[in-house]
């Protein structure tokens, strides 16, 4: 089978079925992958091929290089990971079950050959083979994580609380939204059911991550549990916070969280890389991901913590990008059932609903599958665009799945009877499809997968899968390091750079009360966040300035405020800005007030005298434009350069994006180009055909059956989301040898008949046309296979603009390496 619908932009789900017939017929069922922006729900009970209909799903959207964050709570859908090009025994027997095999009456290595044999034959069934299965691993990195276990990747969590971006916090809705969400996920994890409203834990802990994050302040939890202790302002509302929260009690919450990092079970929560949806969607080169996030291993508590501080964090990424109407990412739920409750309010349901109303319009599709029909929210899920039905177990079920469907209906017409006496007669691997880009509901067998089903993996099998990747990306990748430059904490963290030693003044006495030295006050001083609240300060000179890069021919116009910060010692002579520092920060996290601390590293002569900032501005001002160009990447074939900043890796992923933009524009305006001609010739022909004459009734039932299977040929291939190839084209002409055979059942019509083939031929024609141009129109892209140009932009000294020149305080646990 040609695979060309996939440069179309279209999903292969399956073919269409017939119920009455029980046969499978060969017109496939494409769908739009832009149709997945209003979301799609899936529902069958156990068995009914939903597994087999979600990761066909998630590996049609990897081989599309759209990236995928699927929460995994039964363990099933980590077999997207099990894919065979050359289709050997030797590949699936690492994965079989023993049990199978002793039922089957073989030993594995035999029931291995015979899982070889049929998936090659299953998907030469369906048109697919090695190659396909090729493409789907080249187009597409895939990783088992596993939050609170090694057993996959790890993600840490309880390590910090990170700030959401500038974006979310300026948006007071967003920022209410993710400090409730957080609040609310942590207090799940420590078994309490806070109301946002009447639970002072909760309002505590909101006003605490509020407090924090308004400055760009990231969190840990040893510093949350001081925070609860000491909060860093004396009132909540207008109240005292011991009137609200007396502090005997704080002390008693604090142990409870206390007792939670200290538990030896909650350490694997500390290990592993921190969340962070952008990293989940795309590897640091910008190829697409397939995130299958585990949680099979976890409690009822601690995956509700996880899911509410993923879907917050996904909700931040989403916010960031720009809008569109194409299809960006995929987030799957393989179970919904407890995050969206259709009375209950648990944390996660308020973060689901807001991606059902908000996500299209930044291109994030949801899909939610459950066998568990009745416990859900289908208010909420109303705003879904697409539905999946596979068999019910109950009448209960299916009633409850009607009103759902009533509900997405949107008013338009639903026939329940019809729909009620559909969804009774599937069976295995069959489903329903209802789709609001549609006028009719399909029913389609499931395609065969191209990952080997194995049934919920292990920790075991996850285990051995991160082994084999880890082993794969040390043959291949190089060594790479992270140039300080890069660091996208508001302050490096620790483990980035070597600390300072610290000075004998560090451990002295009455240190709790040391206070910084007394500066001219024409210094401006300037305290860098700390998590520490006894650290030893160092004193660095910072500078910032806002930059601006510009570069005509490439369209670049692009400013962006930068920080450079230069350690001091005491022997300086001069201050020398090409040993500095390039760093993020955000100036409104700097403290302006003194901080008290265990103790103060002097400040050097030179950097007490006010007359320096002067001098050492001007020189920043030069340095950043002699030394301080930027590299930015240049796309030749879809004429785009990166931003000033942007990684190769995300100028890559958004490449991939404009170019699945691209795509869908020039589609749509094909289609739209032929919707009114295509109409009018297949009316046409029903004109010709209905004039040949009701005396011949069987001759004109032959013609009408024909003309039909006309329009379905175009209309299946355009409207339908059907391939428009030769196979259509093909189809047509069946068509018109089944219209001779009717013509000749009757010598009445002799007179009609010439009009007639006329017309048909005519529709024929456009519907080659359209073939043709959407194989022109319609060419794939691969951002990772580009190569880039690099280009160079330096500013003139005219476009930095120093904001200012500070004496710094720097950290010890957070400071840079001193100068050599």
């Amino acid at each position: 089978m040609s695979h060309e619908y996939e440069k179309l932009g279209a999903f292969f789900l399956g073919k269409e079925y017939d119920l009455d017939t029980r046969t499978r017929h060969d017109d496939l069922v494409l769908v739009d992958a832009k149709d997945f922006t209003t979301h799609a729900v899936i529902i069958g009970m156990t068995g009914s091929g939903k597994t087999g209909l979600g990761v066909g799903l998630l590996e049609e959207a990897a081989i599309d290089h759209i990236p995928v964050i699927a929460i995994d709570p039964k363990g099933d859908l980590g077999n997207i990971a099990l894919t065979f090009p050359s289709l050997q025994g030797s590949d699936f027997r690492p994965w079989v079950d023993p049990q199978q095999a002793t039922t089957a009456g073989m030993d594995p290595d035999q029931f291995a050959e015979a899982q070889a044999a049929l998936w090659t034959k299953g998907l030469a069934s369906w048109g697919q083979d090695g190659a396909r299965i090729q493409r789907l691993r080249d187009a597409a990195d895939v990783s088992i994580y596993t939050p609170g276990s090694s057993a996959g990747r790890p993600i840490s969590l309880l390590r910090g609380f990170t700030a959401p971006p500038a974006s979310v916090r300026d948006d007071l809705e967003a920022f209410a939204e993710r400090v409730n969400a957080t609040a609310t996920g942590l207090l799940a994890l420590l078994g309490i059911d806070a109301d946002p409203i009447t639970s002072r834990e909760h309002i505590l802990l909101s006003n605490l991550l509020s407090n924090a994050w308004q400055e760009g302040r990231d969190l840990d939890l040893p510093t949350l549990i001081g925070a609860i202790q000491s909060p860093p302002f004396a009132q909540i509302g207008v109240m005292p916070v011991d009137t609200v929260f007396p502090a005997k009690d704080r002390s008693a919450f604090a142990m409870r969280l206390n007792n939670l990092l200290a538990a030896p079970g909650f350490q694997a929560w500390l290990q592993g890389e921190p969340l962070d949806a952008a990293s989940l969607f795309y590897t640091p080169a910008g190829k697409p991901r397939v995130s299958v996030v585990s949680i099979a291993h976890l409690g009822d508590a601690e995956r509700m913590f996880f899911v509410t501080m993923l879907l917050a964090d996904i909700i931040a990424w989403m916010r960031q990008q720009p809008g569109t109407g194409s299809l960006r990412a995929i987030l799957y739920i393989d179970e919904l059932f407890g995050y969206m409750p259709p009375i209950a309010n648990p944390p996660s349901k308020q973060l689901l609903l807001t991606l059902l109303k908000q996500a299209r319009a930044f291109g994030l599709g949801v899909v939610m599958a459950t066998q568990n029909p009745v416990d859900l929210d289908y208010k909420g899920l109303s705003n879904a665009g697409l539905w999946f039905i596979g068999r019910l177990q109950t009448e209960r079920d299916k009633m409850r799945v009607m009103d759902g469907l009533a509900g997405a209906s949107g008013g338009a017409p639903f026939d329940k009877g019809a729909m009620e006496r559909t969804i009774s007669g599937l069976g295995k691997r069959v489903f329903l499809m209802h789709s609001v880009y549609e006028n009719a509901p399909t029913t389609f067998e499931t395609r065969w997968a191209m990952s080997y089903l194995a049934g919920p993996m292990t920790r075991e099998q996850i285990r051995q899968l991160r082994a084999s990747e880890m082993a794969t990306a040390a043959a291949s990748a190089p060594v790479a390091s992270t140039p300080a430059a890069l660091q996208a904490a508001v302050w490096a963290p620790a483990a980035a750079t070597a600390p300072i030693a610290p000075t004998a003044t560090s451990t002295a006495a009455g240190a709790d009360i040391a206070r910084p030295p007394i500066l001219p006050p024409d210094i401006t001083q300037v305290w860098l966040p700390s998590r520490d609240a006894g650290a030893a300060w160092q004193p660095a000179v910072l500078g910032v300035a806002d930059v601006t890069f510009t570069q005509a021919r490439l369209g670049v116009a692009e400013q962006r405020r930068q920080a450079w910060l230069v350690p001091l010692d005491d022997h300086m002579l001069a201050l020398d800005w090409s040993t500095a520092d390039a760093i993020e920060i955000e100036v409104n996290a700097l403290g302006r007030d003194p901080r008290p601390g265990s103790a103060f590293d002097p400040v050097p002569s030179l950097a007490a005298n006010p007359k320096s900032y002067a001098a050492w501005s001007r020189a920043l001002q030069q340095y950043v434009s002699s030394n301080h160009g930027v590299t930015l990447f240049q796309s030749k074939a879809l004429k785009l350069v990166s931003h000033v900043g942007e990684s190769e890796g995300a100028f890559r992923a958004r490449l991939q994006m404009a170019a699945r933009e691209a795509s869908d524009a020039r589609l749509d305006a094909v289609r739209k180009k032929y919707a009114t001609r295509v109409q009018t010739a297949q009316e046409k022909v029903r004109r010709t055909q209905a004039a040949i004459g009701a005396q011949e009734a069987r001759a004109t039932q032959a013609k009408l059956d024909s003309a039909i299977s006309i329009g379905s040929a175009v209309f299946g291939a355009l409207f339908g989301k059907k391939k428009i190839s030769a196979t259509s084209v093909g189809k047509a002409g069946t068509a018109a040898r089944s219209m001779s055979r009717a013509q000749s059942q009757s010598g009445n019509v002799a007179r009609a008949t010439e009009t007639f083939e006329a017309a048909q031929q005519e529709l024929a024609d456009l519907e080659a046309r359209i073939a043709e141009e959407l194989q022109l129109e319609a060419a794939a892209y691969d951002a990772l296979a580009e190569q880039l140009d690099e280009v160079t932009v330096k500013p003139k000294r005219s476009d930095v603009h120093v904001q200012f020149v500070a004496l710094a305080w720097v950290p010890s646990d957070n400071a840079p390496p001193s100068p050599a």
